[in-house]
């Protein structure tokens, strides 16, 4: 006769038990813990929003919203306008985010879909995180002394041959937003590439073999299938990035050339709020000191606004693809 297992099953025996003083009391600890770093965060940021307006109060009262319209920058005159900073943060951040959006999301479905062995896939990722532990600064060295003369020759032919188009109205005879915006998508990817694995991974393999069921191919299924389904991460990693772009200051300061105009083509020079804000410092007056907050705040503005969007086409992405409430 076969023994039951479940028959000599005691109250001693049993796996699991209705919680503890010791785990409600646990649980209570936690919530309040994460509450009160929730706080902090937000007081931090109200904190660091009171300190900067605060400062740049007088600059915003005597400037007004012709600080964003305006385009010079001279202290002498007492005359401050950031539209070119503003142009040349956006459009450098844009590129960055295309080209390192582009190549994350790339390396993320190489990586995560089988194309490579397991123990390989991780030595390439942890090869491509290693790239976010490189000093901001080293990544500006490197653009001049590599980036540069590496991009020179080829902005000198598409000058010479494509001058009538305004992406190639100027040569690249020094820094300029080529160089800037290719380093910077080096320094986003990353981030890109990392969160995006790990939304491909957070996918139940089930679906994968759903897919391969109904007849697709591999890139069926992963353009079809993955993709849309790991959207709302991939988003998030895209968004991530961006925000990286729009802040970073000495990559950029040393690579873009810090000229105070607005120019559509890809070798010109540019500046952007970050770098201007590093490099004015220093030699600041009280005068200036009050505009470069200023436009500090308008630097936390547009990262806000762009935090904001892409949470909402998050969310819109979830609805559409997950299904999601």
């Amino acid at each position: 006769m076969a023994l039951n297992p479940f028959e000599h099953a005691g109250a001693a025996s049993t796996i699991s038990g209705p919680p503890s003083e010791g785990d409600y009391l646990g649980d209570r600890l936690f919530r309040a813990v994460a509450r009160a770093c929730a706080g902090l965060i937000i007081a931090l940021l109200l904190f660091i929003l009171w300190e900067i307006g605060g400062l740049a109060l007088p600059a915003m009262a005597q400037h007004g919203l012709g600080f964003v319209s305006g385009s010079t920058w001279n202290p002498g005159t007492q005359e401050f306008g950031v539209l070119p900073e503003i142009w040349g943060t956006l459009y450098s951040s844009l590129l960055a985010l295309l080209l390192g959006g582009v190549f994350g999301v790339t390396i993320a479905i190489f990586l995560s879909q089988d194309f490579i062995e397991a123990r390989l896939a991780v030595v390439f990722r942890t090869i491509v995180e290693l790239l976010a532990a490189i000093p901001s600064v080293v990544y500006g060295l490197w653009g001049i002394f590599v980036v540069i003369p590496l991009l020179r020759p080829v902005a000198g032919w598409l000058h010479a041959q494509l001058s009538f188009i305004p992406l190639f109205a100027t040569d690249l005879s020094g820094p300029g937003m080529a160089p800037a915006a290719l380093v910077l998508a080096i320094m986003i990817l990353p981030t890109v590439a990392a969160i995006t694995v790990d939304a491909f991974r957070r996918i139940p393999y089930k679906v994968k073999e759903a897919a391969y069921g109904m007849g697709t191919t591999r890139w069926e299924a992963i353009l079809k299938v993955m993709l849309p389904t790991a959207s709302s991460g991939i988003l998030a990693a895209l968004v991530l990035g961006f925000g990286r772009a729009l802040g970073e200051t000495m990559a950029l300061a040393m690579l873009i050339g810090n000229s105070n105009q607005i120019n559509l083509s890809l070798f010109a020079p540019a500046n952007t709020l970050a770098s201007l804000l590093a490099s004015s410092f220093p030699e600041a007056g009280q005068i200036e000191v009050q505009a470069l907050m200023y436009a500090a705040v308008v630097l936390l503005l547009i990262t806000l606004l762009v935090n904001i969007a892409g949470l909402g086409i998050q969310q819109y992405t979830v609805r559409k693809f997950e299904g999601k409430v």
